[in-house]
């Protein structure tokens, strides 16, 4: 793509992490509520990093698209409506799960969250391709590179240190290997330093396998 993408990384770290869970969610015995333990704050770790996605892109990318094409935003802005509403589902499914006392009671719970989850994430599937395919063409017929760059700059500086972090895991984890070289190139040359060297050391070094870390240490000119 020749345009900025402000859609294309975040949302293939997004689908990264959903479908991960979904995998962990479907092979997890709940009866084993120390097993299990993890795999629920892990899934209510990453609802909360969905739900602040969507704030992001409603006090930035939404503010400015209606602000130059009235209405574009409203059918994105029902979508998250939907979806906040299934977060506060989501979390009493996850409450259900961990107050449960029997193996049969936690299994079946189990279940219904593996089910109500996976129905989330095809919906959210949905609308992220819905945003690449319809609002990033309309974004680029109304912003210039610079004005989108500017955007996902506010964006980044909204979040917390650890959530930033967050984030770069599971984006680095998605991408393929041009899309991490460009990506992180661009930030060597764009952020200070010592941010592009804690992106190195904590969100790609552990999130990626010694092959890819490898490959990209020397596209980037890194490795010794």
């Amino acid at each position: 793509m020749s345009r900025h993408d402000i859609y294309g990384p975040i949302h293939k770290g997004l689908r990264l992490a959903l479908s991960d869970l979904l995998v962990r969610l479907g092979r997890a015995d709940f009866a084993d509520r120390a097993g299990s333990e993890g795999l629920l704050a892990d899934l209510r770790r990453q609802m909360q990093l969905s739900a602040d996605h969507l704030k992001h892109e409603e006090h930035e990318i939404h503010a400015a698209l209606e602000a130059r094409v009235p209405g574009a935003a409203a059918r994105l802005e029902q979508d998250h409506d939907h979806h906040r509403d299934t977060f506060v589902e989501m979390e009493e499914a996850i409450r259900r799960v961990e107050a449960a006392e029997g193996e049969a009671e936690r299994r079946a719970l189990g279940r219904h969250l593996y089910l109500r989850f996976s129905r989330f994430a095809a919906e959210d599937f949905a609308h992220m391709a819905e945003e690449e395919t319809v609002t990033l063409p309309l974004l680029h017929a109304h912003f210039t590179d610079e004005e989108l760059i500017d955007i996902e700059a506010r964006i980044i500086a909204s979040c917390t240190p650890e959530d930033n972090l967050a984030y770069l895991r599971i984006m680095i984890g998605g991408m393929n290997r041009p899309e991490r070289v460009h990506f992180l190139g661009f930030m060597r040359h764009s952020a200070p330093p010592e941010v592009f060297e804690a992106t190195m050391n904590f969100a790609a070094r552990p999130t990626l396998d010694p092959a890819d870390y490898r490959h990209l240490e020397e596209s980037l000119g890194l490795a010794a």
